[in-house]
């Protein structure tokens, strides 16, 4: 997020802030006219890619001179429209979804990874699907919107929730349904490729990835590069289960959702149901379940740290540290420590809340 450095509020200058930035590679401009992507290039070491979350955040904000920048699900006071980048995508957006679209002032970080085989892709996009709450629970950090406490971990998914093709994916049977269902969109004017089907997870053709799109933007460096193992390290353990045979039938969508629904509103202090039996499990023991089972295939690809790192986050989220830093200095408080905490050095240990 492109902030006001005085006030701290939304600052629509993202455009002019590119323009301004003699080597803008490894950025991009977002849906709003106050915010940048930091583009990281594909890596097959996730130790190697942790330092490049940071060091793009650094190249970033030696360039932004008189701005302050954070990064946090949502903005905890702007309001809740604000003014969309120029151009003929997003002014087709705007003409499509009006107001609607002028509210999604929200961050998320998207996880791009490479898998071979075709159909090994869609099984595990199918199995994956499962998973997205636990990501989001994790990953909450949205709990102060428009001034206030809102009552959830992650006001994200609410507001992304208002715009169509969202939340939790369908499974699909084969490739051959998954194309048809994006050319039958297609096709009916609803949307133009694969970028608009902005479910929390997708299979992108173009870039021949699993894109995960589930997690909250976080707080520091760190805390995403924990995520990034956390996603890297589960499609591998998957891919590993299919190669096995071993892989579950997909769950039904709606079951997913409930514990999606509980990611929001309690984030890691909630409990999720058991997709077969229905029993219900506390969220920090799942996650903590699932960190264990996808720690031995990160590590693999350099992301033993990490995973050590994304325990962290089972205990205490961002949202938690939202949360307690509103409630000691307020929003000027919570301000100052997200614009702060934007260049922690990712060697730092984040402690427990």
């Amino acid at each position: 997020m492109v902030l006001d450095a005085q006030t701290r509020d939304l600052s629509p200058c993202a455009g002019e802030l590119m323009s301004k930035i003699g080597d803008a590679s490894g950025l991009k401009l977002e849906l709003p006219a106050s915010q940048l992507e930091i583009v990281s290039p594909p890596r097959e070491d996730l130790a190697e890619l942790a330092r490049e979350l940071y060091e793009g955040r650094a190249r970033l904000a030696s360039a932004a001179a008189g701005v302050r920048l954070a990064t946090s699900g949502a903005h905890p006071f702007a309001a809740a429209e604000g003014q969309l980048n120029e151009g003929a995508r997003y002014e087709h957006l705007a003409r499509e979804y009006g107001p609607v679209i002028r509210r999604q002032l929200i961050c998320g970080l998207h996880v791009h990874v490479g898998l071979s085989g075709a159909e090994r892709v869609l099984a595990v996009y199918n199995a994956l699907r499962a998973y997205l709450p636990e990501l989001a629970a994790m990953a909450a950090n949205a709990p102060i919107y428009c001034g206030r406490d809102c009552g959830l971990a992650s006001v994200r998914p609410i507001v992304s929730g208002m715009l169509p093709r969202q939340g939790i994916p369908p499974a699909y049977e084969s490739l051959r349904d998954y194309a048809a269902d994006l050319a039958w969109g297609v096709r009916g004017g609803r949307f133009a490729s694969v970028r608009e089907w902005w479910w929390e997870m997708r299979i992108h053709p173009e870039l021949g990835t699993l894109e995960v799109r589930a997690p909250d933007a976080q707080i520091r460096a760190i805390d995403a590069a924990a995520l990034v193992a956390t996603v890297s390290g589960l499609v591998l353990w998957l891919a590993e289960l299919y190669d096995a045979g071993q892989l579950a039938a997909p769950a039904a969508s709606w079951r997913i959702a409930e514990n999606r629904w509980s990611a929001a509103r309690h984030g890691i202090h909630g409990e999720m149901l058991d997709l077969s039996t229905g029993a219900s499990v506390a969220t920090r023991q799942r996650v903590h379940s699932m960190l264990e089972l996808l720690r031995p295939c990160a590590s693999a690809v350099g992301g033993g740290e990490l995973i050590e790192h994304a325990h962290l986050l089972a205990e205490s989220s961002g949202a938690d540290e939202q949360r307690a830093s509103f409630a000691s200095g307020g929003l000027d408080g919570l301000m100052e420590h997200l614009t702060s905490a934007f260049l922690e050095s990712h060697d730092a240990v984040r402690p427990l809340r």
